[in-house]
């Protein structure tokens, strides 16, 4: 599905019990091939600064449910600075986009310091954005959000099967490769999120796989669960 020249995939979440992890864990890894880049079963790390800003609307703005919504992400992967990700999610009702764009690691330090001057010559559309979010509109770090995530794919539809897992928020730093940032878990223990994530449809070997109708869908957001962790309790430096 396009809209506004965006290419839109359907996003279904749920939380989901022990039991019920494992049960999915092994219809899933019989049928579906393990994301390439997990470093063994359990998956990969994500861990995720997350801009926003003055006036929180990137917090509020799901909190209040407002159909068209954006957010602000820099994304690394298992702690390495090998691969550093600008990413922009964009939500329209149950649909989502996801965008991307490779900064190098001088970049990443100067945004964490408010230098939005480092992307001024951007040529990539998204990298421009950014420029005029932090310049012009004052959006600055707000949280680190890290989780374990266990992907699956399936090549029809492009469909994503993902359980994320240890979703925590960070507590004393705004640098991802802070050597002693301190994490607090969020969910309750053994606690996971399951997404599945497709294009047009959902295949039907895929839904006989999952049953998605058997589990209670939830509107969840890892930025708004680390957020309220950090405003209710923690006071960055």
């Amino acid at each position: 599905m396009q809209f506004m020249g965006r290419k839109l995939r359907h996003e279904l979440k749920y939380y989901i019990h022990p039991h019920e992890y494992v049960q999915l864990r092994q219809r899933v890894s019989a049928m579906l091939n393990l994301d390439g880049n997990s470093e063994d079963k359990e998956g990969y790390s994500i861990r995720s600064l997350y801009f926003d800003g003055p006036h929180e609307h990137s917090l509020y703005d799901k909190v209040n449910g407002i159909f068209s919504r954006q957010k602000y992400r820099i994304r690394i992967y298992n702690g390495s600075d090998g691969v550093i990700k600008l990413e922009r999610k964009s939500k329209y009702g149950d649909y989502i986009c996801k965008e991307a764009a490779p900064l190098h690691r001088e970049q990443y330090e100067r945004l964490l310091a408010g230098e939005g001057s480092v992307l001024k010559d951007a040529t990539v559309p998204l990298l421009k954005d950014f420029y005029f979010a932090v310049e012009q509109r004052g959006f600055r770090p707000a949280v680190i959000v890290d989780y374990t995530r266990e992907a699956y794919i399936y090549e029809h539809g492009d469909v994503r099967v993902t359980f994320d897992k240890k979703l925590a928020a960070g507590i004393n730093t705004l640098d991802l490769f802070d050597p002693g940032l301190a994490l607090v878990e969020v969910l309750e223990p053994g606690k996971t999120i399951m997404e599945i994530k497709f294009n047009e449809y959902l295949p039907e070997a895929v839904r006989q796989l999952m049953q998605p109708q058997h589990h209670a869908r939830s509107a969840i957001s890892k930025y708004v669960l680390c957020r309220e962790i950090g405003m209710r309790h923690y006071t960055y430096k």
